[in-house]
């Protein structure tokens, strides 16, 4: 029993702690001006905002912020979130981010929830060949890649070189060679893929997946420790254009769109598509007619 309270106890610490950080990393971010106040003279030995600004543009005491900001303070009110999301100019994005990360550190769990399972059911890996020509795969939560067709794994060049237990988009991104002749935006990609692996990390810290990724990233590419540090985060968005450069097909441009996959926790399916008679879609015909055969495929689709 008590075993199970020093567990609890430390979850809902980490929770506050994890409401703090994305505070911190926010104020950081911006000036006084940026938020009204008078520019002060003298060097400032704090980048972006100190805590006393950011307490007086929320109408709050600057006791209570730093509680707040410390994790000692896991359940400030709605009315004082609200305040310091406007006080730190939080988009949309953030501000549901802001709510999300009190509403988890107000919770007490006896300890970290596991993993979701990694099994896809057979129904779905037979919608993703159904989808064909369409590129198409499933994803966890984390971005391993679950189960594809042909064109999908196509489409990542260089991403079939990899087991299929190291495949993941994150990784792929920031580990693989050809990721940045892949992505013609790879800077951009790179940005939202960290920004929607923090919004994760900030409701649920302690998942072991996670947990996994984010340290091997952070130990391996300079790239995502910068971004990490930055604490961006994001929603996912609507359908929206990728451009790829693929080493046999050429540029492709194609409209992304995910989904949630019901009772599957923490799957997604994403599909690419092109309207049909442009040269994007003759391109996505001829990827998935060319696409190696993938004998782990066929694994993948067996499984479970």
């Amino acid at each position: 029993m008590a075993g199970g309270q020093q567990a609890g106890g430390q979850h809902h610490e980490s929770a506050g702690a994890e409401l703090g950080r994305f505070l911190r990393a926010r104020r950081v971010q911006l000036t006084p001006d940026a938020v009204g106040l008078a520019p002060t003279t003298g060097l400032r030995r704090t980048p972006g905002l100190r805590r006393e600004e950011v307490a007086a543009v929320a109408g709050i005491s600057i006791d209570y912020y730093i509680r707040i900001e410390r994790g000692k303070e896991t359940r400030p009110s709605p009315a004082v979130l609200d305040a310091l999301a406007r006080a730190l100019k939080l988009d949309p994005d953030e501000h549901a981010h802001l709510l999300d990360l009190a509403a988890h550190a107000a919770r007490s769990a006896s300890e970290p929830p596991p993993a979701p399972s990694r099994t896809v059911r057979p129904e779905l890996k037979l919608l993703l060949e159904n989808l064909r020509p369409n590129p198409a795969y499933i994803t966890s939560r984390t971005l391993d890649v679950l189960a594809w067709n042909p064109g999908a794994l196509a489409l990542y060049a260089g991403l079939d070189q990899w087991p299929t237990p190291q495949r993941n988009l994150a990784r792929f991104m920031f580990l693989h060679p050809a990721a940045r002749d892949v992505y013609t935006d790879w800077d951009i990609q790179i940005r939202a893929c960290v920004a929607r692996l923090r919004a994760l990390a900030g409701t649920d810290p302690d998942a072991p997946d996670l947990a996994s990724l984010v340290g091997e990233l952070l130990l391996k590419s300079p790239d995502f420790a910068k971004l990490w540090e930055r604490y961006d985060v994001t929603r996912r968005t609507a359908a929206r254009t990728k451009t790829f450069r693929h080493p046999q097909i050429g540029t492709i441009t194609l409209t992304f769109q995910g989904m949630q996959l019901e009772n599957t926790p923490g799957h997604r399916l994403g599909v690419y598509l092109a309207d049909p008679g442009t040269p994007d879609h003759d391109a996505m015909i001829l990827l998935d007619m060319t696409a190696p055969s993938q004998p782990d495929r066929i694994a993948a689709h067996r499984e479970g």
